[in-house]
C-alpha cells in the first residue's frame, strides 16, 4: 500500500518513518510518498527516510515529489502535516499578539486564527486533488489547528479524521508512572483539539486518576505550567494548552521575556537538517524528541491501520460531535475516544461534562465556527468577529487592532486581502 505524506519535507517525517519501520506488522507500507514544494528539504528528508528504512530492513520504497497529484495517486491514506509560511509565519503568530497583551501561540488565540486563515484553503485544495486521484483514500490531518482544519475537510465531504498527539502523550506518560504497558491504560479524554481534560485514567478498567494526582500531581502540574493546587481542586488533568487560559497573564509575561518557541524550533530544525544530510545517520536523532510531536508515529500508524484494517479499536481522534456533547451542535468537531473501523471513527459516549469545562468548550467551539467562516470566505469583519469571540482576546478594541495587524502580516498568504 502507498502511504502519502503531504508536507513530507518536515523535520517531523523521520519520526513517522521510525514508526512505520517499527510497526510494520500493523501497517504493511510498500511505498512512502513524501510530497513537499521545498525541493532542498525534501531531498534531505527523503534520503534520511530511505536510510532509516534500509537500516531497519524495511522494504518500502520512498518516492519524493513536489506534485500532490503524483504523490497521492492510488494512496490508501494521506497524512497532511504542512505549515503554510513555515517557521517565519509561526514567529509572527507567536509574537504579534503580544503587542496587544494577548498570548502568542501558533494554535490558540490570534496566532491560531492566523494559521487557520493561511491553512484551510491550502488543505482543501490538496483534499480536492486526493478526491480526484485517490477517491478511496483516508485523509488524516495532523496540521494545526486540527479541529478547524478537520471540520473544513468534513464540511467539504472528504473522508477525513483529525489527529493530535496530546492524548497518546498522556497515555504513555501515565503508563510509565504506573509502570505498566501503555495498552492497559485508557483515558477519559474530552474537549476540543488543544482544549482537553483527562477526567479519568483507566488501568485495566479501573480509574486510577485520583491516585495519579495524589502521587504524581506536583510533577504533572509542573510539566503543564500549572499550580498543583489547581489540579487537586479540579480532580482532572488539563492539557498543556489550558495553561494559555488558566494562566494567561503569567504566560504573556513569560513570552515577552524570552525568545519565541518558533525561534527555538527554527534553530532545532537547522540542526536536524544537518543531521539528515549526514549519510552516517541511519536512525532517528535524539534531538527530534525536542522538536515536538512525541508518539506521533504510533498514533498515526495505529489510526491508519484501524481505518484500513477495520479493527474497531478505541483511539482518541477529532471527529464530528454528532450529539456526543449535547451542548454543541452536531456539526462541531470534538476530540474524544472513538471506535475506529473501515467506515471511519464513531465517538463513544461521554459522561456529562461539568459546566466548568462545558462553558469553555462551547465558547471556543463557537469561535472555531467563526474562524472557519473567515478562512473560507475572507473579510476583515469575519476576522474581527472571530477574534472578538475568542476567550483569549474577547475585547472590541483589542480585536480591532489585532485584526489589522494579523491581516497585514499575512497578506502574502491571503489573496482576498489584496486590493
Amino acid at each position: 500500500m502507498r502511504l502519502a505524506v503531504v508536507g513530507g519535507g518536515s523535520t517531523y517525517t523521520p519520526e513517522l518513518v521510525d514508526g512505520i519501520a517499527r510497526l510494520r506488522d500493523e501497517l504493511p507500507v510498500t511505498e512512502l510518498a513524501l510530497i513537499d514544494p521545498d525541493a532542498g528539504r525534501l531531498e534531505l528528508v527523503a534520503g534520511m527516510s530511505r536510510r532509516m528504512l534500509a537500516h531497519a530492513g524495511h522494504p518500502a520504497r520512498v518516492l519524493a515529489t513536489s506534485s500532490v497529484a503524483e504523490g497521492v495517486a492510488g494512496a490508501a491514506a494521506v497524512l497532511i502535516q504542512l505549515r503554510v509560511g513555515g517557521q517565519a509565519a509561526r514567529e509572527v503568530d507567536e509574537t504579534l499578539p503580544l503587542r496587544c497583551g494577548c498570548v502568542g501561540q501558533e494554535t490558540a488565540g490570534a496566532g491560531g486564527l492566523a494559521k487557520a486563515l493561511r491553512t484551510v484553503p491550502v488543505v482543501l485544495e490538496i483534499a480536492s486533488t486526493v478526491r480526484e486521484v485517490a477517491p478511496e483514500a483516508w485523509i488524516v490531518d495532523f496540521t494545526n489547528p486540527v479541529g478547524i482544519v478537520t471540520r473544513a475537510l468534513l464540511d467539504a465531504g472528504h473522508r477525513a479524521i483529525g489527529l493530535c498527539n496530546v492524548a497518546i502523550g498522556f497515555q504513555r506518560r501515565f503508563a510509565a508512572a504506573l509502570g505498566v504497558d501503555p495498552a492497559r491504560v485508557s483515558l477519559g479524554h474530552v474537549g476540543l483539539n488543544h482544549l482537553t481534560w483527562e477526567r479519568a485514567v483507566h488501568l485495566d478498567g479501573e480509574d486510577v486518576l485520583p491516585a495519579l494526582l495524589r502521587e504524581h500531581g506536583e510533577e504533572i502540574a509542573g510539566s503543564l505550567g500549572l499550580r498543583p493546587e489547581l489540579l487537586r481542586r479540579l480532580g482532572t488533568i488539563p492539557s498543556y494548552y489550558l495553561r494559555y487560559f488558566y494562566a494567561h497573564d503569567a504566560v504573556v509575561r513569560e513570552q515577552r521575556s524570552k525568545p519565541s518557541r518558533a525561534a527555538e524550533v527554527a534553530a532545532m530544525e537547522a540542526r536536524l537538517l544537518e543531521l539528515y544530510a549526514d549519510p552516517g545517520v541511519v536512525t532517528k536523532p535524539e534531538l527530534l524528541a525536542q522538536r515536538g510531536g512525541a508518539f506521533y508515529s504510533e498514533a498515526a500508524v495505529a489510526l491508519v491501520a484501524s481505518l484500513l484494517g477495520d479493527r474497531g479499536d478505541t483511539q482518541v481522534v477529532n471527529v464530528r460531535n454528532a450529539g456526543t456533547l449535547p451542548f454543541l451542535g452536531d456539526e462541531a468537531v470534538i476530540e474524544v475516544p472513538a471506535a475506529v473501523t473501515a467506515t471511519g471513527a464513531a465517538p463513544l459516549p461521554v459522561p456529562p461534562v461539568e459546566p466548568l469545562y462545558a462553558g469553555l468548550i462551547a465558547h471556543v467551539s463557537a469561535y472555531e465556527t467563526l474562524a472557519l467562516e473567515a478562512a473560507l470566505h475572507g473579510g476583515a469583519d469575519r476576522v474581527r468577529d472571530a477574534l472578538l469571540a475568542h476567550p483569549l482576546v474577547g475585547q472590541d478594541e483589542t480585536a480591532e487592532e489585532l485584526a489589522g495587524l494579523l491581516l497585514e502580516a499575512n497578506r502574502a498568504h491571503l489573496p482576498w486581502t489584496v486590493g
